[in-house]
Parts: structure tokens; C-alpha cells; sequence
């Protein structure tokens, strides 16, 4: 589908069928004593052009279905606005949401639990066409027949059951109840990362033939960067909530202008035997929790281009490295749950396994040699520990050691001229371009 632009294509860039506009989904706690609530999705604005495969990738828990699933309200957005052919759908309700949703549909993820075992593979594929009160009955079962063709099954397997059936059959199934009330929006929650590649190709062809011939909209998940590559127009990359990149397919899967995206890419399995794991971008530790995302970017604790101060601009990489390290485990430790012994333990002023802040510098800066003035900040990080305020130490690494990345959360910056966009500080003139820092890691063909 990444193919030259056409005429066809510049019309499509202009006609969004879906529009979202700071769309927020967050998921309160429900824990005894509250707490912050998970952002699973935070503040993502973009469209989705009629006619187009839209592909949303990203690490797994970044928030990739969460959104998909509140594009049909499956999910009930906190904020912002998903905008559908010019109509709000996050303020339908009653007979409008019902109508609504015969426009848009969902295939999920994995076609065996998404499928009743207790129901035949006519009834599940009706079943819409029920609840809609679609036409007379025998009309429903032409329609079902119609359908079963349509995604190369046969009409006699409509009073089988799903548990008769392969992986890509019911993947099929699944197709066929989406399309039953002719929609014009799909969304596709990963629909080929559980079956056989012989059987994916059949399932992204089918889905491509759907497509041209129904001119249906496809909002695109998946983890499978060559299978996005291959289906889909446009791609956004989403990280702990954003969007950190978006743009045409073959222009940001050739040139990434966000370090995450270039690192993304740097882990396609490439079978060229010249290319070394050295040209591969390794990212060090984990997402954060998106219970509580970094206040600035949400790429900085893991950024390999991350800003640094100008006073430590010629500090080593590796003891660099071990700073954001140790920053980010006084992170954790706040994050981290403590028992009720333990807070009555710290409100006594006793020890706690939280206590052993020495031994964590210790492990981290052991083996390398740290510059006096970087040894003097975290003397002083870890006095500020020892009087009993952690947070008072993790704010003072954070005024030492950071910089915009770590105090303010990056605007998206146009940044080529067929309007891709990208999430990052980088961006910005008075710093250098992402590009800079990654000359040669590998990210190109796979």
C-alpha cells in the first residue's frame, strides 16, 4: 500500500474521516489508598484520512490498543475530542452511539477468545446484523453467506463452530463479523501476531483486497515493523502514552527523526551478515510505569540523544550513563509500593529496604572513575537522603543533571516537508538534530 502518491492520495491526505484532538484515556486507581492514575493514552492528537491504513506501533503496554479501542468507545476517553466525519462520537449516546457503531468496528487481537465456542460461525457473524435489526431473517443469512465468500471461507460453514477451525480461519471469522454492518472505520488490534507467516500473508492480503474493494479506513496495531511497513500509508509511533512520530511509511521507516523511533528501528532483525550488534541502538531499562510518566519528555530516561547541561557536556559516556541510571532507581523507589509496616517504619525514622541509597551508589559508580564535580552533587543527593527527604536528593539530581528533556514536555516539530511530525527537543534550533547521534547504527532496509 506505501506506494508513490497519487492523485487519489493528495485527496486522501485532506479528507480525515477520524480526527483526534488531545485525546486523554487514563484509568483511576483502585487501590486502598488511591494514588496517581494510569495514562495509558495522554494527549495524542492526529487524523486518520479516508481510504487510508493508518499503522500505531510501539513497545508493548505504550497504549497502542487502549486507543484503538477508544476510537469505537469501547474505552471511555477522560478528554479531548475523536472527531468522526465531522461528528463528536466521545458525546453520543443511546440510539446515535448504537447507530454510530455500525461505522466503525474492531478486530481483536487474538481470534480465539474473541470468538463465542458456544455459538456457530453464522450466528457470530449475525449476531451485528441482530442487534441492529438489520433486514428480515433470511436476508441476515444471505447476508452471512455473502460475507463467508467474501473472506474465502464457504457458505456450508456456517453451522460449524469456531473450535473446528485453524487460526486464520477464525481470524476470518472475526473479519467477517467487523464487515457485517458494512463500516466504513476498522480498527485492527494486532490481527495477524498470532498466526503462521504463510497464514499472515493471506490475512494482510485479504485485508488489502477488503480495503480497494469496500474502500473501508483501517487504523493498523501491530508490533511486526515489517508488516507496517508492508500495509500500511502512514505510521505513528507511540511511546508511554504519545505519539512520539508520525508520517508517510517509506519516509520515516528510511529517514526516523525521533530517537525513538530510530531506535524502534534499530531492532528489526536484519539478515545481512555485515551488519554488526555494535550498529544496533540498545536502550537501557524499562518504560516507566505510565502511572507516573517523567514530567518532561516521556522518552528522557531512556533517550540516547538526551540533552545534557552544557557544564557536563564533557562528561564520559559511561559515567553519564551510570548518572541517568542512578536517577532513574530513585525513580523507581518512589514509585515502588511500600507495606504499611514500612511507612510506619519511615514515619519512626527506622531502616527499611528503601534505606540503602549508599549501597545503590556504590553498585552503580563502583567501577568507573567520577569526575569531582559529578562526585560532589551526588555526595550531596545522598546527604539530603540521610536526613530522611529521598525526594528532596531525587530533586536536586534533577536540577544538577537535567535539562529540558527532564523540565519541559517537548512540542511536536514539523520536520520534513510532507508534514511529518516529531515529538522531541531536538527539534528545536538551538539544539542539534536526533539524526546526529545515531550515525552508523542501522536502521535502513530489512
Amino acid at each position: 500500500m506505501s506506494q508513490e502518491i497519487t492523485a487519489t492520495d493528495e485527496r486522501q491526505q485532506t479528507d480525515a474521516l477520524v480526527e483526534l484532538d488531545g485525546l486523554k484515556t487514563y484509568y483511576e486507581s483502585g487501590g486502598v489508598f488511591g494514588g496517581d492514575p494510569v495514562k495509558a493514552v495522554d494527549d495524542v492528537t492526529f487524523d486518520i484520512r479516508r481510504g487510508e491504513t493508518l499503522g500505531l506501533v510501539g513497545e508493548s503496554g505504550c497504549g497502542k490498543t487502549t486507543l484503538g479501542r477508544t476510537l469505537i468507545r469501547l474505552e471511555t476517553a477522560t478528554a479531548g475530542d475523536v472527531s468522526y466525519d465531522g461528528t463528536d462520537i466521545t458525546t453520543l449516546s443511546g440510539d446515535e452511539l448504537k447507530e454510530w457503531r455500525s461505522n466503525a468496528q474492531m478486530v481483536f487481537q487474538d481470534p480465539d477468545s474473541s470468538l463465542n465456542d458456544r455459538m456457530t460461525v453464522g450466528e457470530i457473524i449475525r449476531e451485528p446484523l441482530d442487534v441492529h435489526a438489520r433486514g428480515t431473517r433470511r436476508e441476515r443469512r444471505q447476508r452471512v453467506q455473502e460475507l463467508l465468500e467474501t473472506v474465502g471461507l464457504q457458505q456450508e460453514h456456517y453451522y460449524r463452530y469456531p473450535h473446528q477451525f485453524s487460526g486464520g480461519q477464525r481470524q476470518r471469522i472475526g473479519i467477517a463479523r467487523a464487515l457485517a454492518l458494512e463500516p466504513d472505520f476498522v480498527v485492527l488490534d494486532e490481527p495477524v501476531s498470532a498466526l503462521d507467516a504463510s497464514v499472515q500473508a493471506k490475512i494482510l492480503n485479504l485485508l488489502e483486497d477488503l480495503q480497494d474493494d469496500l474502500g473501508l479506513t483501517y487504523l493498523f496495531i501491530a508490533h511486526d515493523l515489517s508488516v507496517v511497513r508492508h500495509i500500511c500509508d502512514r505510521v505513528a509511533v507511540m511511546y508511554l502514552g504519545n505519539v512520539m512520530e508520525i508520517g508517510r511509511a517509506e519516509e520515516l521507516f528510511a529517514d526516523p527523526a525521533n530517537p525513538y523511533t530510530h531506535s524502534l528501528l534499530s531492532a528489526i532483525p536484519d539478515t545481512d551478515p555485515a551488519t554488526k550488534m555494535d550498529d544496533r541502538i540498545t536502550l537501557r531499562g524499562t518504560p516507566p510505569s505510565p502511572r507516573n510518566p517523567p514530567e518532561g519528555c516521556p522518552f528522557t530516561t531512556r533517550c540516547p540523544a538526551k540533552i545534557r547541561p552544557d557544564q557536563y557536556a564533557d562528561v564520559d559516556d559511561d559515567v553519564w550513563e551510570r548518572i541517568e541510571v542512578f536517577r532513574e532507581v530513585l525513580r523507581e523507589r518512589a514509585r515502588a509500593e511500600r507495606s504499611l509496616s514500612e511507612r510506619a517504619k519511615e514515619l519512626l525514622g527506622m531502616e527499611t529496604r528503601f534505606s540503602d541509597l549508599d549501597e545503590v551508589e556504590s553498585e552503580t559508580f563502583g567501577d568507573v572513575d567520577v569526575p569531582p564535580g559529578v562526585q560532589s552533587e551526588l555526595d550531596r543527593a545522598a546527604e539530603l537522603a540521610h536526613e530522611g527527604s529521598e525526594s528532596d536528593a531525587r530533586e536536586h539530581l534533577r536540577e544538577t543533571f537535567g535539562s529540558a528533556c527532564d523540565l519541559e514536555a517537548p512540542t511536536h516539530h514539523e520536520v520534513s516537508e510532507s508534514g511529518r511530525m516529531s515529538l522531541c527537543h531536538r527539534h528545536k534550533t538551538e539544539h542539534e538534530t536526533p539524526s546526529e547521534f545515531f550515525e552508523g547504527h542501522s536502521v535502513g532496509e530489512r
